[in-house]
């Protein structure tokens, strides 16, 4: 048979369509072909712009000896973490229960049955350092399955029976002060951020912590924050020539990035560097923010109007060769003067091979003027080489998340291009992502894949239209969301607990439940929210009691490990605050921009004219703004100072 690959909608797998492999997609056809001729499934998972898993390709999946192994010895399936993040979550948890860590390419070895047992990540060509090479554990693995049967089938269904008994320790209330705390004790005050390398950028523990100064005014809270965001943007992990950030920094210090782009990090940070600029009024976080959102604009959005996933790291082979520059290169493009000017204001020193480094910018030039003309020229420079290959699949929950920061960045900084993009993006994925209820988790070129769609999908974008509702006033958003989160409690909440799959979702060999924020926020985190959210526009008791039950999910991990219980700990903090409802009735573009500009971050806004179908609307005929706690609201406003001294932190 021939690879499948070719047929499918996601870009990475269309990455595998020439490989000589005989790949098949994750399908039932692919465990009946593995049941039918009684051998073992090879599973792949990875992403496009995973590096290894471009060298595991190029090392093995492209040789054709091994190819011919692979198809006489396995079914070889291949997977898109992005795209099915419910197959990933399973034998992710799998491979570091068996292993001890995990990573891409994930590497499983499972039963006709889908039961794990055998798990690895990358496995080289070549056996080195102590690792044994592809081929060898192929041929392990061929010569257990034809001699020690049984045993493997018994490790698959104790690893399956082991996850499936694993049930996530849920809790109370978090002390939020308790967590500033431990925060505190894990952070590098030196070159910021927390714990030590490789660094990720902490969004959502910024998020947490800018939320709690807000409403505690904890001066070390925000002091964390400045510093954090200061480091990330001047050093090498932010593109300090077109804007956006790299997926972590290699060092402690930010300067070594890991190359590919992320869509959910772009977005992430976008909204803390807004939040922050919201607080501090620092120039920094204005440009950072403002230079973000112009990425996601110019080169991460669809011909369709949705945000693609990621940009790759590697170009011609090489990772980072897009980003990274020689003096002689600086010396060619920009004449002697400036190329000396810029190697020391950028910090070239020969950080990589071939004594390249990519631009820092560690401190504002002190020729602002001389700079930008720089910098456009540079970039122009740069467009020249090859273009980092862009994974142009459209997830759900990624756009929702850019739906939430770009509304809010356009309303705070008076770019209502932004707020246009994220509507557009909205647009595209309640249209085509969307039937008879249900949510599909990605799309490519207008055309939906076939995911079903998973918890964080439907609560980030239920959250992108519950912001866009603020800033639109248009009552399809709140209609939306509203939908789509009747349809969690529906199929993806039982006995009180939250599932990251739906009940009436394909029945994979164990349903994954993670409450952990990550690289992205976890599927419960994002329900949390979007409740909260809904329950102050809709007064509905419904709605609180489900945020609430989200985040006891979280609680024991925000106790011991607040790192991975940003989102949570964000949210708890909206929840301790209040939290906030502003309705504000008309046409108000001022009243509507303080709003968004100085109420907490997770303050529920409707604006809108009278008569818009939204619960906290209801009776309100005078174009004022009005500031409401469970809908007990305070005197209309109709002046933005009045509302600001409304908004104020309390003393």
């Amino acid at each position: 048979m021939a690879n499948e690959l070719g047929r499918s909608t996601s870009p990475y797998l269309r990455q595998h369509a020439g490989n000589p492999v005989e790949w098949r997609e994750w399908s039932e056809q692919a465990f009946a072909e593995a049941r039918e001729r009684d051998v073992p499934i090879f599973l792949s998972v990875g992403y496009s712009a995973c590096h290894w898993c471009h060298v595991m390709a190029h090392e093995s999946f492209e040789d054709a000896e091994t190819a011919a192994y692979l198809s006489e010895q396995f079914v070889s399936v291949k997977v898109d973490r992005e795209e099915r993040p419910d197959v990933d979550a399973i034998y992710m948890a799998a491979t570091v229960a068996m292993t001890g860590h995990g990573g891409w390419p994930m590497s499983v070895f499972l039963t006709p049955a889908g039961e794990p047992f055998f798990c690895g990540t990358y496995f080289p060509k070549d056996a080195r350092g102590g690792m044994a090479s592809f081929r060898q554990v192929l041929e392990a693995i061929t010569d257990a399955w034809t001699n020690r049967r049984e045993q493997l089938d018994g490790i698959g269904k104790r690893v399956v029976e082991q996850l499936g008994a694993q049930q996530q320790p849920t809790g109370g209330a978090v002390d939020l002060d308790v967590a500033v705390q431990l925060l505190k004790t894990d952070f590098d005050p030196v070159d910021a951020g927390f714990g030590q390398a490789p660094k990720f950028p902490p969004s959502m523990v910024l998020d947490f912590l800018l939320r709690h100064h807000r409403r505690t005014g904890d001066a070390d809270a925000l002091a964390m924050v400045a510093h954090t965001c200061d480091r990330m943007a001047r050093g090498g992990m932010y593109d300090q020539l077109a804007g956006g950030f790299a997926r972590y920094s290699v060092d402690g210090q930010w300067v070594v990035p890991h190359f590919e782009k992320m869509l959910y990090d772009n977005a992430l940070l976008l909204d803390v560097y807004t939040q922050w600029w919201t607080i501090s009024a620092d120039p920094l976080a204005q440009r950072i923010a403002e230079e973000t959102a112009d990425f996601l604009l110019t080169e991460l959005r669809t011909p369709e109007g949705g945000f693609a996933s990621a940009l790759d790291a590697d170009t011609d082979g090489e990772e980072g060769k897009y980003y990274a520059w020689t003096p002689v290169e600086l010396h060619e493009v920009l004449g002697a003067e400036d190329a000396d000017w810029v190697i020391e204001l950028c910090d070239v020193t020969g950080t990589f091979e071939h004594g390249s480094s990519v631009l820092q910018l560690r401190k504002d030039p002190d020729d602002a003027e001389r700079w930008q003309p720089i910098r456009r020229t540079l970039a122009q420079a740069r467009s020249s080489r090859t273009y980092p290959g862009r994974d142009d699949k459209v997830v759900a929950a990624w756009n929702g998340l850019a739906i939430t920061a770009l509304t809010r960045a356009g309303i705070v900084f008076g770019k209502p291009q932004y707020v246009e993009a994220a509507a557009a993006a909205a647009g595209l994925i309640r249209d085509v992502h969307l039937e008879g209820g249900r949510l599909y988790r990605t799309s490519r070129d207008g055309l939906r894949g076939t995911a079903d769609g998973v918890l964080e999908d439907y609560a980030a974008f239920a959250q992108g239209c519950l912001t866009l509702l603020g800033a639109t006033g248009e009552v399809r958003w709140f209609d939306a969301a509203k939908s789509l989160l009747d349809r969690v409690l529906e199929q993806f909440v039982a006995d009180g607990a939250y599932f990251d799959t739906a009940a009436d979702a394909e029945q994979l060999v164990w349903r994954p439940q993670d409450p952990t924020d990550n690289a992205t926020p976890s599927g419960v985190s994002l329900a949390a929210e979007a409740f909260t959210t809904l329950a102050s526009l809709t007064g509905s008791v419904r709605y609180e009691n489900a945020a609430a039950e989200a985040l006891k999910a979280s609680a024991a991990i925000a106790e011991r490990a607040p790192r991975f219980a940003g989102r949570a700990l964000a949210v708890a903090e909206t929840i301790a605050g209040g939290p906030l409802e502003i309705a504000i009735v008309g046409d108000e573009p001022e009243l509507t921009r303080t709003a968004f500009t100085h109420a907490p971050w997770g303050t529920a806004i409707v604006a809108g004219e009278p008569g818009l179908a939204v619960p906290l609307m209801d009776g309100r005929m005078q174009r004022a703004a009005y500031v409401c706690q469970k809908f007990t609201c305070r005197l209309p406003v109709t002046l933005p100072e009045h509302l600001r001294r409304e908004l104020r932190p309390a003393d």
